[in-house]
């Protein structure tokens, strides 16, 4: 059958969205297999993840996202704005509030168009520092761990991510230690790995995510990681520009709720030819 599909991208994270409002598309117990399939950038589509929309009985709209690995992600902030930049576009949801179900709980989005551009505020929740939560081993919160020739911190904002600080990000080393810190037993799920430098008017980040593997040109829950540690350490106040690869998301804390501020772009549509094996 031709299976209908959107590429969007947030921050230049790009993402694959297949549309299941109506119903399931993909299996379940294919959509790990497809996500690798069709994540692959010179036999696929190519994108950093699969992203797929359905109905929700605990909210509006459900998001499932795959990492191009066939992992299922527990969130992800750019991905959520492009699922929303979608469900505009096809009038699932209007511009202002609404409720998003995802692995790492519901989410409340707030939604404006103007001149064009959609723009998306997530509320991303409280970043939570205790190592239960993250996890990691250990008690007690993580910050500033030596591992691996580096200080260390730790915190989930909606999936797992380390935090280190250093003085410049064109350290051509920071990629090959990136892997032995996200694969360290220290995270028994794992943890993306951000390196983040201070500069005037906010934070520049570098971001290994798991699932992908590899560095991407953004990471909004790992900007949302890399301001509460910044903020957790005293280094900034309650709002923060973080600058990427892929361009700038502003994000803000509220009674230590964190929001994620930035846009979503469609990059373009197509159908491709599916056959589900049985």
């Amino acid at each position: 059958m031709n299976l209908k599909f959107t590429k969007l991208q947030g921050n230049g994270n790009d993402f694959v969205l297949i549309d299941e409002y109506e119903g399931t598309v993909v299996p379940d117990d294919k959509k790990a297999a497809f996500a690798r399939k069709y994540c692959h950038r010179r036999f696929g589509i190519g994108g950093d993840g699969v992203i797929f929309l359905s109905k929700s009985g605990r909210a509006p709209l459900r998001m499932r996202i795959f990492n191009e690995d066939g992992s299922e992600a527990e969130m992800c902030g750019n991905g959520i704005r492009c699922f929303a930049k979608y469900a505009l576009d096809q009038r699932y949801i209007v511009p202002g509030h609404t409720r998003v179900e995802t692995m790492a709980g519901v989410l409340e989005l707030a939604t404006s168009v103007s001149e064009g551009k959609t723009h998306v505020k997530v509320c991303m929740g409280k970043p939570l520092f205790d190592r239960v939560k993250i996890p990691a081993q250990g008690r007690g919160e993580f910050i500033n761990v030596p591992l691996h020739g580096y200080e260390v911190s730790a915190v989930n904002t909606g999936v797992p991510h380390a935090v280190i600080f250093v003085d410049s990000l064109e350290d051509p080393y920071l990629m090959d230690v990136a892997p032995q810190i996200r694969f360290d037993k220290i995270f028994p799920k794992g943890a993306n790995v951000n390196f983040v430098q201070r500069e005037a008017g906010g934070l520049r980040v570098r971001t290994y995510e798991r699932g992908v593997e590899g560095e991407t040109l953004s990471c909004g829950t790992g900007s949302v990681a890399a301001a509460a540690v910044a903020r957790h350490l005293g280094m900034i106040r309650d709002s923060t520009i973080v600058k990427t690869a892929g361009g700038e998301l502003l994000v803000s804390f509220e009674n230590d709720i964190a929001y994620m501020e930035g846009d979503a772009e469609t990059v373009f549509t197509g159908e491709l030819e599916f056959e589900p094996e049985r």
